[in-house]
């Protein structure tokens, strides 16, 4: 497993290099960013799909006060995408202010506080559409040269995105295939997707939130079980039919990177990334439990969430909820 990091972290690294010393991108001629159907202006794709109509319509099914809590602890430790992957730092939590100790510990009053410094893509957390690109550009022919800087992008991030509340489908695929946790690497397909649907009873339709549980949050939180380089997850095939057939507005799954790796793609480390995010303008979120939800079958619900504005951020932490609905049928 470290053997296989190591190699996907060196082949990134080649990679990006290669790009730089040439001065033009690694990519395929045919691999370009989507243009938006909502205007030159857009910076959330599909999320405009939601309206004050759609909120209240689904709010309205709402029969219950039984909540699920999709998100996970943060805490120093946790696995994580990013920091076995590329180098990059892991969650942090630092005191700044405790009580007093000996004769201070007397005192009427006492305060703690404490700072924390993590990845925006730690934890349960959504991509924004500025996470992902072509040849230097992002979702609706954004280019870094434009919207980049140091502070982040003025483009498509966190804080543009609005709270989420739409109708959340949860599709069971380990389930469905009768394990407990899909195999190591395995790519979902479509048809994993249409049989799991079927074996539940449940359908989907446009402008859903639609969550993908392969089983792996059963290690959690075991990081010897909870790589990125070795998940499963949405083969690039069953993640055009959900965006395109199935015009789903947002995805998530029960991993640390939607997709499954490590890719097949020589050129792409990320396709199923690139292709959501830069192509299509779907935002997707990560590393969601889905143990409750699978647990007693609940297959549709109201699902809520919202990003924090953070301010031009590629990612951002949420903690989403999901409220069983009467069903539409």
């Amino acid at each position: 497993m470290q053997d296989l990091m190591n190699q996907t972290r060196k082949l990134f690294a080649a990679t990006l290099m290669a790009a730089t010393l040439a001065g033009s991108p690694v990519f395929a001629a045919g691999d370009q960013v989507g243009e938006s159907p909502w205007g030159p202006e857009d910076e959330i794709g599909t999320l405009n799909m939601m309206s004050d109509a759609s909120r209240l319509e689904i709010l309205q099914r709402i029969d219950t006060g039984k909540i699920y809590d999709l998100g996970v602890d943060l805490f120093v430790g946790m696995p994580d995408c990013c920091s076995a992957a590329f180098g990059d730092p892991t969650y942090q939590m630092m005191m700044l202010h405790t009580p007093a100790r000996g004769d201070g510990s007397k005192e009427l009053l006492s305060h703690s506080s404490e700072a924390i410094s993590m990845n925006t893509h730690t934890g349960t957390h959504i991509d924004t559409l500025s996470h992902f690109g072509f040849h230097g550009k992002i979702w609706n022919n954004v280019s870094a040269d434009e919207a980049q800087g140091v502070r982040g992008w003025a483009k498509s991030g966190a804080d543009k995105y609005p709270p989420i509340i739409a109708r959340g489908v949860l599709i069971d695929v380990a389930r469905a295939k009768g394990v407990d946790v899909l195999p190591a690497s395995y790519a979902i397909t479509v048809d994993d997707l249409k049989t799991a649907l079927d074996a539940q009873g449940t359908s989907l339709q446009e402008g859903d939130v639609v969550l993908i549980r392969t089983g792996q949050m059963q290690h959690w939180p075991d990081r010897s079980k909870l790589a990125l380089f070795s998940q499963s997850g949405l083969g690039l095939d069953a993640a055009r039919w959900l965006a395109e057939e199935q015009k789903a507005m947002v995805l998530g799954a029960d991993n640390l990177g939607l997709e499954s790796f490590p890719s097949t793609n020589p050129d792409n480390f990320a396709p199923v990334h690139s292709y959501l995010l830069a192509q299509k303008g779907v935002s997707f979120i990560e590393l969601l439990w889905l143990e409750d939800l699978a647990r007693d079958g609940v297959h549709e619900f109201a699902f809520i969430t919202s990003p924090l504005k953070l301010r031009g951020a590629t990612g951002s932490p949420i903690r989403p909820i999901a409220v069983p609905i009467r069903s539409s049928r």
